[in-house]
């Protein structure tokens, strides 16, 4: 969908975010899709189904069904689904399109994109239809940048880098933890030094870097998606000072909290 003119994408009125009942369940159809459905998982736990395969998903998943597949879904009633599909055709022939399944790490532009998407008809924005097919051209690159390109990693052991990988994707699960660099480092085994230095090797930023990211990145969804307010965020993410989480989230994103929120 790369070389695909912006307005051969055709938008469908199905497309929605949505929190899913506890007794919600997707039903197998008889006939198959007849159009593409972006369908991404923000939170929860649950199974979908696409031609026969069932697939465990949670936050991040993210599916392209193409036209022809079946599919189904249920989920964990304790843990809801809360995901949002789009459904949209190409009218025009196309190659290059992404994959069925992936799931993906850092997910705040690609969020970012969906919660735009959804909201411009809901407040029916000036031009919305022509800048949901731009947003959705977007979202085809975004996926496709995904699967070709990979992280440049230095040479070590690959035993290292799952380990440094590990930690951080633990500090990334829990952004409201008091991590501390020799915490992280006892979790992979290693000295605080040594530990330092492949943490920043491998992931291109410091351990206290990594940190505050990961807690100004959920900070920000937070905000946008959550409903919650500023000091709510500030505490579920471990500041006890509303002021240096203030001050702290202007020096990463330029904006206050109350901006963004």
């Amino acid at each position: 969908m790369l070389h695909a003119s912006t307005s051969s994408f055709v938008l469908k009125p199905a497309f929605a975010k949505i929190v899913c009942e506890p007794g919600w369940k997707w039903q197998k159809r008889e006939k198959p899709l007849e159009n593409y459905d972006l369908f991404y998982v923000w939170s929860g736990e649950g199974t979908v189904v696409l031609n026969g395969r069932p697939i465990p998903v949670t936050r991040g998943s993210c599916f392209l069904f193409r036209p022809g597949d079946h599919t189904s879904a249920t989920h964990n009633p304790q843990k809801p689904l809360v995901l949002t599909y789009i459904h949209f055709d190409v009218d025009e022939p196309v190659s290059e399109v992404p994959g069925a399944y992936r799931v993906l790490e850092d997910t705040l532009d690609f969020e970012y994109m969906l919660s735009r998407y959804v909201r411009l008809f809901l407040i029916k924005a000036y031009a919305a239809e022509e800048e949901a097919r731009l947003i959705l051209k977007q979202l085809m690159i975004y996926l496709l940048r995904e699967e070709r390109e990979k992280p440049v990693e230095r040479k070590v052991s690959n035993q290292l880098t799952e380990v440094i990988h590990e930690v951080a994707n633990y500090v990334l699960q829990h952004p409201g933890l008091p991590h501390r660099v020799e915490d992280l480092a006892a979790r992979a085994g290693l000295s605080a030094r040594y530990f330092s230095i492949k943490f920043k090797e491998l992931t291109g930023a410091s351990v206290q870097s990594y940190i505050i990211k990961c807690r100004i990145d959920r900070a920000q969804h937070l905000l946008l998606h959550a409903g919650m307010n500023v000091t709510e965020v500030a505490d579920a993410l471990g500041y006890r000072d509303i002021f240096f989480f203030s001050r702290q989230f202007k020096q990463y994103t330029g904006k206050s909290p109350s901006e963004i929120r």
